[in-house]
């Protein structure tokens, strides 16, 4: 039964929305394609979802059953120019559940109406919110996918450089951290990549970051001073074009001295943890970065990995 919903969501993400996300469709039919596609992706039954605002953010607060003293910083991803907390609930009620956490997911400004640095201000203004409810930075992670991800990583990175302190945790899943386009993508991974295509990150990249620098490093966070974060969990697909960018970013965290743990799933696809509930492995990939947040609150010792965990 898994081996027929995994080939029928991969058929119909490539039929369906990959030909829709980039040129020359123009960037509101592809935010109504990602909230189409994204309605079948439902959050868990008992979740708790209320609109709220996080310093004048738009924001979703999400509860699912219990909750002990964490909150989770969800930054939904989409390239920059789509989705929202409505288009990731499947992800932001399962996280709830799992990590027995209020998940907090901001609806921050997309472009090209608002280029960088928007998103990342609303990022960082929706932390300092978290801070001011009480929550210490020790019952706080920031996770995304996606760009979300990316936006993770320069969350971070500004608020160490801003002297704030830090999240106990960072969870990534495919993480965008290079919108510099400087090499081009491998022919293979864009061949199996169900979902992306070049042309709509070229395009997205180029309405996020405007006038900036492409490798400035809050826009492209590989090419950041990394020491000092929180420690990571990046989970990744071996079927996306993104795959360089969790390795490249997890050597580099390495070498930085930042403790992180990279996960690659086999012939799985571009943020497939948008998938839980329908999907096996989105649903043990989910509690895999839920039990990683809990072990982070927890200060426990993080049990012996190898450099690139590949789960079967």
């Amino acid at each position: 039964m898994q081996g027929f919903i995994s080939a029928l969501l991969r058929t119909t993400i490539r039929l369906q929305v990959k030909p829709v996300l980039g040129p020359p469709f123009p960037i509101p039919a592809q935010r109504t394609l990602l909230r189409l596609s994204s309605s079948l992706m439902r959050p868990p039954r008992g979740s708790e979802i209320a609109p709220i605002s996080m310093s004048g953010v738009p924001a979703e607060r999400v509860r699912c059953g219990h909750s002990d003293d964490g909150a989770i910083l969800y930054l939904h991803g989409g390239a920059y120019v789509a989705g929202g907390p409505d288009t990731h609930r499947s992800i932001t009620g399962r996280l709830a559940r799992l990590a027995r956490a209020e998940v907090f997911a901001p609806d921050y400004r997309l472009a090209p109406e608002h280029p960088f640095p928007a998103a990342l201000d609303d990022a960082v203004g929706a932390y300092r919110w978290l801070l001011n409810e009480g929550y210490t930075p020790g019952q706080i992670a920031i996770a995304g996918d996606s760009a979300g991800g990316g936006l993770t990583m320069a969350t971070a990175i500004r608020l160490r450089d801003e002297g704030l302190p830090l999240p106990a945790a960072l969870i990534t899943f495919s993480p965008w951290v290079d919108l510099t386009f400087s090499e081009e993508p491998d022919p293979e991974l864009v061949r199996k990549d169900i979902m992306i295509r070049p042309s709509w990150g070229r395009q997205a990249a180029a309405l996020y970051r405007g006038r900036t620098a492409a490798d400035h490093p809050l826009v492209s966070p590989l090419y950041a001073e990394l020491a000092g974060l929180p420690p990571t969990l990046i989970q990744v697909g071996t079927r996306e074009i993104l795959l360089p960018d969790s390795e490249k970013l997890a050597a580099r965290l390495r070498a930085a001295g930042t403790q992180v743990e990279l996960q690659v799933y086999p012939k799985m696809w571009h943020v497939f943890q948008i998938h839980g509930g329908w999907l096996t492995r989105a649903d043990e990939a989910l509690q895999q970065a839920a039990t990683y947040i809990i072990r982070q609150w927890r200060r426990e010792p993080a049990a012996a990995t190898a450099k690139a965990d590949t789960v079967s």
